[in-house]
């Protein structure tokens, strides 16, 4: 049986996990984040009926078409999708939401919609395509954009500050908080991996190059500069829930979070002096490396005790969406008592 023909422990290959051809130009790091959402997918053996595919405007939000084409989606608003998604995961806790935005998406007109996601704690992927600029409307500069950056399409130069969304995430309460670049296949899917088994908010802010328009020397979202300056904290595996395999390694030398379901996100620690769990590290980590010669990849920031949005409402086992009529809507008689306690 040939690569292609393999099968995962649903008995399906990986081409029925595709999605629609992509509309996309040839080369966008956005296909390449597509292809791994999809690889992943297969290897763990997702049902895609459970899956759920959110999205809001942008290049970055029509990549959901092109992976995962027999799971639920919902294509929102412009910076809408967080919104969409706590509404989504509220009523059906048993989804697997993957969410796909971009930095516009969530940096701009999102933003507020973002941060309260992240503080309400939905457990969903949270996946944003960041090249900063806005390619669907002719590449203008984005809230990620770098302050001195030039771009020809835009016109002169960005004298913004630009905004980092892993260090938001963070400082909003994100439990799970990792940075990537579209071009790096294996470090994106086996953060990936271990985002979809974390209980929780899991945010990967991937570098994603645009071709069209952002792609040109000096842009630090080019694929060139990310291939030169990037610096990988934390070389990351995922190890599904499986009975323990007992190795030996030095002292100091890695690190391995247990995640909810049992399975365990193994790090090899490049960095010796970095632990991802400890918060203020991970902040120190974000503004020592706010200078754009020096991109910092992995995962930065990781809590394996939040509460999720579903265990504050204290929400039943069975999700919403299955529960009957008469477990939803109180008789007529208990309508009756809750209105008797407000007479005088």
């Amino acid at each position: 049986m040939g690569r292609r023909d393999q099968v995962n422990v649903l008995g399906l290959t990986k081409k029925d996990y595709d999605g629609a051809p992509s509309t996309l130009c040839v080369g966008c790091g956005h296909n390449s984040i597509a292809n791994q959402i999809q690889q992943i997918a297969w290897e763990l053996g997702l049902p895609q009926h459970q899956v759920i595919k959110l999205s809001g405007i942008g290049c970055s939000s029509k990549s959901p078409a092109y992976f995962l084409g027999h799971s639920h989606g919902f294509n929102a608003l412009h910076g809408r999708m967080p919104s969409v998604a706590t509404g989504a995961v509220t009523a059906n806790h048993s989804l697997i939401a993957i969410g796909v935005s971009g930095d516009g998406d969530t940096g701009s007109i999102g933003m507020g919609q973002f941060k309260h996601l992240i503080r309400r704690n939905v457990p969903m992927v949270y996946v944003v395509e960041n090249n900063g600029v806005y390619g669907l409307t002719k590449g203008q500069f984005s809230a990620t954009a770098d302050q001195g950056q030039f771009n020809k399409y835009a016109g002169g130069i960005n004298e913004l500050t630009p905004i980092d969304l892993c260090f938001e995430a963070i400082i909003s309460g994100c439990g799970f908080v990792a940075r990537s670049f579209s071009g790096d296949k294996h470090q994106v899917q086996e953060l990936l991996k271990a985002a979809v088994n974390y209980d929780g908010t899991a945010l990967i802010d991937i570098i994603s190059p645009c071709v069209t328009f952002n792609d040109h020397e000096g842009s630090s979202k080019s694929y060139a500069w990310v291939q030169e300056y990037n610096e990988v904290i934390n070389d990351i595996s995922f190890i599904p829930e499986q009975p323990e395999i007992m190795v030996n390694y030095q002292e100091g030398e890695s690190i391995s979070v247990k995640l909810h379901d049992g399975g365990i996100v193994h790090l090899t620690k490049l960095d010796k002096s970095y632990d991802p769990r400890d918060r203020e590290a991970a902040i120190t980590l974000l503004e020592r490396y706010q200078d754009p010669d020096k991109i910092v990849t992995g995962l930065i920031y990781i809590n394996e005790d939040k509460k999720t949005s579903t265990q504050i409402l204290d929400l039943p086992e069975t999700p919403l969406v299955h529960l009957a009529q008469s477990d939803l809507r109180p008789s007529r008689e208990a309508l009756a008592d809750a209105l008797n306690t407000f007479r005088m």
